[in-house]
């Protein structure tokens, strides 16, 4: 049999592409509950110091399990805080929904919120939901709505940016950038700084539950570049992050099918993670990063991987 050069070196590829997808999560890792009995579990963050904070948004709070394995209260007022991300300098970033103050805050070092966003053309945003950073420090973020719509918010469902200015986000100077999806969610920045990740998913019969690319311009402009995963009559992706190599790891789907979902950057699957409780957000901690801790159900749990976080704060030791 002859195989011809450009054959030969597809099939090493292929078989390299492969073992690298196999070796994301390793065969010999554990899931690990890590702590338990919350409402709703959702946005967790990792900290410089080993930290894991996540938000329980029904019972109005944020919590954080220490380094040492101690869990915690952060703050008894989130107000509703959903999706988190710590910036640049360390301090934590949430999108706070409908039933708290509707906005994008920032608690500062002592515990004060500022508020990043609350509004867009002067009309109060609606329910802001998650958010990522960018290297030049600008906050994105999805803005959809769950539950009661507010009848002051926005005429749409959008995804917005909010500038930075020496890496630093400018309160209320804000942008639409997108617009054509029904219900934005999760979103991720890729490591190469050229790919906006956003999840459109509407739990309406026949909604979109896919995971979109955008182009992301140098100036934070967005152009849609194409659907890479439809879960279609699933359930869509909920919260996700990206790693080192460009992958997103996404929490999504209900039932025996619920867990992690890791996609490369052109939409192949490359693992699974399940989960016994439905997968609601994740992020990367331990001061490697190479921990994945996700939220589902009334829990957090973790699982080591080969994988390296891509976060704007903290870098891997």
């Amino acid at each position: 049999m002859i195989i011809r050069r450009s054959t030969a070196l597809l099939i090493v590829f292929v078989c390299v592409s492969l073992a690298l997808a196999e070796d994301l999560v390793p065969k010999d890792a554990k899931l690990e509950k890590v702590t338990t009995g919350y409402r709703f579990t959702e946005g967790p963050s990792a900290d410089a110091d080993g930290n894991i904070l996540f938000t329980d948004e029904p019972s109005n709070r944020i919590i954080i399990v220490k380094a040492d394995g101690k869990v915690d209260v952060w703050t008894k007022n989130s107000q509703a805080a959903n999706g988190t991300a710590f910036d640049a300098k360390g301090r934590l970033c949430a999108c706070c929904s409908e039933d708290g103050a509707r906005a994008v805050i920032r608690f500062e070092k002592e515990g004060k919120p500022t508020i990043l966003a609350d509004k867009y053309n002067g009309k109060r945003l609606t329910a802001p939901n998650d958010l990522t950073f960018d290297k030049q420090g600008r906050l994105y973020f999805t803005d959809p709505c769950y539950g009661g719509r507010p009848k002051d918010g926005q005429e749409k469902y959008a995804v917005y940016r909010i500038d930075a200015e020496n890496g630093e986000v400018v309160p209320n100077k804000v942008t639409r950038v997108i617009d054509d999806v029904e219900m934005p969610n999760g979103i991720c920045v890729s490591p190469d700084q050229k790919t906006l990740y956003v999840a459109d998913n509407h739990p309406r019969k026949g909604g979109p539950r896919t995971l979109i690319a955008y182009d992301l311009a140098a100036d934070g402009s967005c152009k849609r570049r194409a659907v890479l995963h439809d879960f279609k009559d699933g359930r869509g992706i909920d919260g996700m992050r990206c790693d080192t190599q460009g992958n997103i790891w996404a929490t999504a789907e209900s039932g025996a099918k619920t867990g992690v979902y890791v996609f490369s950057p052109e939409g192949n699957q490359l693992d699974f993670i399940k989960t016994p409780e439905t997968a609601t957000n994740c992020t990367f901690g331990d001061k490697d990063l190479k921990t994945l801790y996700i939220t589902a159900g009334a829990s957090l749990y973790k699982i080591r991987t080969n994988a390296t976080g891509f976060l704007a704060y903290p870098t891997p030791r």
